[in-house]
């Protein structure tokens, strides 16, 4: 089927520019940097070196001008993908957070962080969950002391993608109590990591193993009032308005990893001989393959469909969580089934079909878990 997404000449030389990239600069490292559990600061740095780090950021500010043209962040989404490099989370520092300071941020944080993440100076992170409050941001503890012409942060914060080498963190805090809509009581503060008062530690997981995800604690740390993202007490109001964006992003690169899921499959059992024949021309691998390519089919058109919606402007607050639920549970379902077509070869570790796996199963919970995605769409229906 033909994709609905107007992708021009541009955008396909985007793409295939950004796919060289990709093979020179990411695939030949990428097992190195799984072992090191760290994506190097270095990648992102030749990322906006080459043009290819947040396109959208305006040339004033060093940036390549694309405006807010999503399509470029999906080819991204879908070369990474395509590639098996799952753990590369350049799009959450350049795509979905990066869009924070720009949208709800002063003309001073702009011209002063919008610069250094166009050259890859900085890469950023956001910290909104914490060990006791996981989906329920409203009731967050990390708090901010307004001590005059600065906060002093104190919590911790956990699950922090891009935790270990991020420079900046978008860091929701509370500075108001409000007992009745704790919500109305949260602010986003923009803080440096070398602040005195930063602690970070590396949450060892199953998958996305070349993903730096952290802990991080703040211990009496000083944060200027400039790093204010917006009025105070709105950051619950900020998060959710970036919200949209973030799930359809990731939803990509759910999609994404069925694609590979799938394509990985399709040329193992056309390969692999089993009883004097090969394991495709058996009715069961067709069946299984045939039925995940009509799941991944229809939810690649669904998903496109969103992105247009969203780009004109319409509210598809319960479409974006539908499509995200919808694609991160295809991809561990996918690669569940598909493990199993690979029998014991799907479990070795050196077999990209059991990255797939594992990385699959972490996709579920990223943007918000499953069950999230549900409660959103309960309430659109009116199910309360």
């Amino acid at each position: 089927m033909e994709r609905v997404l107007p992708f021009s000449e541009k955008h396909e030389k985007f793409r295939a520019n950004f796919g060289k990239f990709l093979d020179a600069e990411a695939v030949p490292y990428y097992k190195e940097w799984c072992a090191s559990h760290m994506v190097p600061h270095s990648f992102f740095e030749k990322m906006a070196q080459a043009g290819f780090m947040a396109v959208w950021i305006d040339k004033k500010y060093g940036g390549v001008g694309a405006g807010n043209d999503f399509l470029y962040t999906v080819i991204k989404a879908e070369e990474y993908s395509k590639r098996g490099l799952n753990s590369i989370f350049s799009r959450l520092s350049g795509d979905v957070i990066a869009p924070y300071i720009n949208q709800n941020g002063s003309e001073e944080q702009r011209s002063e962080w919008l610069p250094k993440i166009a050259r890859g100076e900085v890469v950023l992170g956001v910290c909104m969950t914490e060990p006791a409050h996981g989906s329920d941001l409203a009731h967050i503890e990390t708090r901010a002391e307004d001590m005059g012409d600065y906060y002093l942060v104190n919590g911790e914060k956990t699950f922090i993608s891009n935790g270990m080498v991020a420079d900046a963190l978008v860091v929701a805090v509370r500075t108001s109590d409000s007992p009745e809509k704790p919500y109305k009581g949260i602010s986003l503060l923009i803080v440096d990591t070398s602040s005195e008062g930063v602690k970070r530690e590396f949450i060892d997981r199953i998958g996305l193993q070349a993903q730096d995800t952290a802990h991080i604690y703040f211990n009496n740390v000083k944060v200027p009032k400039k790093n204010l993202i917006g009025e105070e007490n709105r950051g619950f109001y900020i998060l959710m308005q970036h919200l949209e964006a973030e799930r359809i992003m990731a939803a990509y690169g759910s999609i994404g990893m069925v694609e590979h899921t799938l394509q990985l499959t399709r040329d193992y059992v056309k390969e692999r001989q089993l009883f004097g024949k090969s394991l495709s021309s058996f009715q069961n691998t067709q069946y299984v393959l045939s039925k995940l390519w009509v799941r991944y089919t229809m939810a690649q058109n669904y998903l496109d469909q969103t992105l247009l919606k969203y780009m004109t402007g319409v509210d598809v607050n319960q479409d974006a969580s539908m499509v995200k639920y919808y694609t991160s549970e295809l991809a561990f379902e996918s690669a569940d089934q598909c493990v199993q077509l690979f029998g014991g070869y799907g479990i070795c570790s050196n077999e990209e079909i059991s990255r797939q796996f594992v990385d699959s199963r972490i996709v579920r919970f990223m943007g918000g878990t499953s069950e999230t995605q549900l409660g959103v769409i309960a309430g659109s229906l009116g199910i309360k």
